[in-house]
């Protein structure tokens, strides 16, 4: 087993020097697990966070050969719990098969106070990407 911490070019940069976007454990057959970070974004509303959320997700999947038909977890963090059709209809645009593992936390606070929604997933890569 191998594990890669990472922060690939070409994908949104960690709002901190604190922590990796991508902790990629490569087993012996060339599978891996991806676990990606919390991710927030920037944006007036929650529909716009959680697009921005879900680009990033999107960037950093991509980087690593995977795609959102790879996320076999997801976890949501909501400052406020009444919003989440508001994010499900985004996050329904791109996880568009079947649903991953999910679990979704109303929370008092995120990292930076202005973050509506933080959503961190697992992915699991099979051989060969």
């Amino acid at each position: 087993m191998q594990i890669i911490l990472d922060n690939p070019a070409g994908a949104p940069q960690p709002l901190s020097p604190y922590y990796s976007q991508v902790a990629r454990v490569r087993h012996a057959d060339g599978s891996a697990l991806l676990f990606l970070s919390g991710q927030i974004a920037e944006g007036a509303t929650l529909a716009e966070q959680t697009r921005g959320v879900f680009e990033t997700i999107d960037a950093l999947l991509k980087a690593h050969g995977a795609t959102f038909a790879d996320v076999v977890n997801i976890r949501t963090y909501l400052t406020d719990i009444t919003q989440l059709d508001a994010y499900g209809a985004v996050r329904r645009q791109y996880l568009t098969g079947t649903p991953p593992t999910s679990m979704t936390f109303e929370v008092p606070r995120l990292f930076r106070p202005e973050a509506q929604v933080e959503v961190e997933v697992v992915a699991a890569v099979p051989a060969g990407r």
